[in-house]
């Protein structure tokens, strides 16, 4: 599978055959759906807490005597039934996470990239740099390609003036190789790989 290498500028700097096993596989939804879902639920911070009957400060005093009131027997005013008491089964701090196989994720990434490249959204460039870190240029470069909402992975590291001119920009990720996932390339419409990134990726997967 053969696709252009451009330049920021939109200038063609080449070509690169990509790997079919990894772009050009048919896209299934059904583990795109569950790597998704693993990262975020791993990424619930779980510190959600309501108070219990136990933990209400109130008193815990029989609030009228057990007959001849014509009301309903109660005991203290802490229980679940009363305004301001405790809530009854609510939820606790815990952890959000669950296991998925390792080989689940790698395959549902390849076909997150084999679903970008099938859809006419993945883009190669030949590095992501720039002269200076302003923001300004960087938008109007990535005006030129039609870049409004996308991410860019670059190589192990990601050239600082590219970096801290590209984080002001909405709609804008970037990341280095190591942090390609699946959720990050879903919610992004084009994804744009340099050149280091594909030869890390097919690396990666060989």
């Amino acid at each position: 599978m053969k696709i252009d290498i451009t330049t920021l500028e939109g200038d063609n700097a080449g070509s690169v055959e990509l790997d079919e096993a990894i772009f050009g596989l048919e896209p299934r939804a059904d583990l795109i759906q569950r790597c998704v879902r693993w990262q975020l639920a791993k990424r619930r911070a779980g510190t959600h807490k309501v108070k219990t009957r136990s933990e209400i400060a109130r008193t815990g005093k029989k609030m009228f005597r057990q007959k001849g009131t014509g009301n309903a027997r109660h005991g203290n005013a802490r229980v679940v039934q009363f305004r301001g008491g405790g809530r009854a089964f609510g939820p606790l701090p815990r952890d959000h996470a669950h296991d998925l196989p390792k080989k689940v994720r790698a395959l549902a990434l390849k076909h997150a990239l084999s679903a970008k490249a099938k859809s006419d959204a993945l883009i190669v460039v030949d590095d992501i740099t720039a002269a200076e870190p302003k923001t300004k240029a960087l938008r109007e470069r990535f005006g030129k390609l039609g870049l409004a909402n996308a991410l860019f992975i670059g190589g192990a590291e990601v050239e600082a003036n590219f970096k801290l001119a590209a984080r002001s920009i909405p709609n804008i990720d970037v990341l280095p190789i190591q942090g390609i996932n699946v959720y990050d390339i879903l919610r992004r419409e084009k994804l744009v790989l340099t050149k280091a990134a594909v030869d890390a990726l097919e690396a990666r997967f060989k």
